[in-house]
């Protein structure tokens, strides 16, 4: 099979840093290119080259044989490029609709509406076309995105993290799409950290490592390879969840109910205390982005009382990390040294100096893959989470989290919770949203199920199970004499199966 884009000694440099160091590709017609590599290997620097974002420092990129120059993402998007970024690229002053029609041909908008509501059908995506894109989540912004993309029928189609915020319905749907998409003869990359999805979709991955090409392979693939290729040293074994005493209360809420979001807050009575590690599961838009901004400050409930010790003097000991980590975590045009002295509350006169110093030890701490003076907005997805971290307070006792290892690797992963965890003292707590339930039942000790707005499922973790919560998140709860029953069945049958 022919190749429809080929990369040929691809580099990129920032200043003195490497992003990308002789990159050879070949992407195919007709398949799913998988790409793959930790934080900072230059996965979506590649992409952004690919589609006209940024300009390679070198090298050639061949379409159908033929060199190309691709300056802009509007040339990118002319040669039948288009990309999801991890990170949504949108307008959130405009409604959905605005969104959808950006860069549409046909500008019409009773006709976009209709291509809107038939690819929402199609995908199974629960999305109001009038309704402001600021008050969507994360991963609407980016079905919104991936709709427009399918709309204007890019041939090359890039997909950074796509299955990132929804639920698995949708993402079967999406995989099906571009399975047609793919038999239609598309060239499809899919950046992805899940090697599940490496295996279920894709004929062939490429492993990036420190910029530079580690690996190839076809379809079915040795995954301790891919692992091998990705890490300098393999990830270690998860760290099990250490319980922790638990405190005095150090968040409530009564009666909480706030309108705003999809599904909103409804009756929300809850005690979070000292030493717990909190998990809120649910699909997207149910009610925890909500909760966890209700319980920052940063949303006013409509009606009900939130009580918390951590307010006026000892407000920075209340944190949130946002999953929008661009958007809402930091700031576009800022670099890194200036972050922590906005953190740190700025002296009155700042000289170039000012700060460096503890700017410089954060970055060898929390090994952030930038210099002092490297813009947020140029960091990768991972580095922009450490950097985050970076800015949390030593004397935080509650840490809310907006799914705290969004698109980050295995390895990353893994550094943030071992980090977090650390961080956290005896007398504080962590609660924090994911959409991966495995990450739940490992890195917490209590977990909370929403649905439509409400608490469906509170339990310790040590006490459900993965099929429980599953169901909770559907919305279906089995009640607790259903549950003793299954319990007393179960051990009847055992007792019967050992011939007692």
């Amino acid at each position: 099979m022919p190749a429809m884009i080929e990369l040929c000694q691809i580099a990129k440099n920032f200043g003195r840093i490497q992003a990308l160091q002789g990159v050879d590709m070949r992407i195919r017609a007709g398949s799913i290119h998988g790409i793959i590599g930790e934080n900072g290997a230059g996965k979506s620097t590649l992409m952004k080259i690919l589609t006209g974002f940024i300009k390679k420092s070198s090298g050639r990129i061949l379409l159908d044989g033929t060199e190309i120059e691709l300056k802009t993402p509007k040339e990118a998007r002319q040669a039948g490029i288009g990309m999801l970024y991890q990170e949504p690229l949108d307008f959130p002053g405009l409604s959905v609709l605005d969104n959808f029609m950006a860069a549409a041909t046909d500008a019409h908008p009773g006709r976009q509406r209709k291509t809107l509501a038939s690819l929402c059908d199609r995908f199974g995506f629960a999305i109001d076309p009038d309704a402001p894109q600021a008050s969507l989540t994360v991963g609407e912004r980016q079905q919104v995105e991936l709709m427009r993309l399918i709309r204007d029928k890019c041939r090359i189609l890039i997909l950074d993290e796509p299955t990132t915020g929804i639920s698995e319905e949708q993402q079967d749907l999406l995989f099906g799409a571009l399975r047609t998409l793919r038999g239609q003869g598309a060239a499809i990359l899919l950046v992805s950290h899940k090697l599940s999805e490496i295996h279920a979709l894709c004929d062939r991955v490429t492993v990036l490592r420190h910029g530079r090409l580690a690996g190839e392979q076809e379809a079915p693939f040795d995954e301790d390879a891919l692992l091998a290729a990705m890490f300098d040293t393999l990830p270690a074994p998860p760290e099990p969840v250490k319980s922790r005493p638990v405190g005095a209360p150090i968040l409530t809420m009564e009666q909480i109910s706030v309108s705003s979001g999809r599904a909103g807050l409804h009756d929300i009575d809850l005690t979070i205390h000292e030493g717990e590690l909190v998990g809120l599961a649910g699909l997207d838009g149910q009610g925890q982005s909500v909760f966890l901004r209700v319980a920052a400050g940063l949303l006013k409930p409509d009606s009900g009382r939130l009580i918390t010790p951590l307010a006026g003097e000892d407000e920075k000991k209340r944190v949130f990390l946002p999953a929008d980590r661009l958007g809402e975590g930091l700031v576009a045009g800022l670099s890194i040294r200036e972050h922590h002295l906005l953190a740190d509350d700025p002296p009155f006169l700042i000289s170039g100096q000012t700060g460096l110093q503890e700017t410089e030890q954060a970055i060898a701490t929390y090994s952030i893959l930038g210099t002092a003076a490297s813009p947020a907005e140029g960091l990768s997805g991972g580095n922009q989470q450490r950097l985050l971290l970076s800015l949390i307070p030593e004397q935080a006792r509650l840490i809310l989290l907006e799914q705290p290892t969004r698109g980050l690797d295995v390895q990353s992963g893994q550094w943030t919770w071992q980090h977090l965890r650390n961080h956290l003292p005896p007398n504080g707590a962590i609660v924090f949203a994911s959409p991966d339930i495995e990450e739940i039942m490992a890195q917490a000790t209590r977990v909370l199920v929403f649905f439509g707005g409400r608490i469906l499922l509170d339990r310790p973790v040590a006490q459900t199970s993965f099929q429980e919560i599953s169901e909770a998140i559907t919305g279906r709860v089995r009640r607790a004499e259903d549950r003793e029953e299954n319990s007393a069945a179960s051990a009847n049958k055992k007792k019967y199966d050992s011939g007692s």
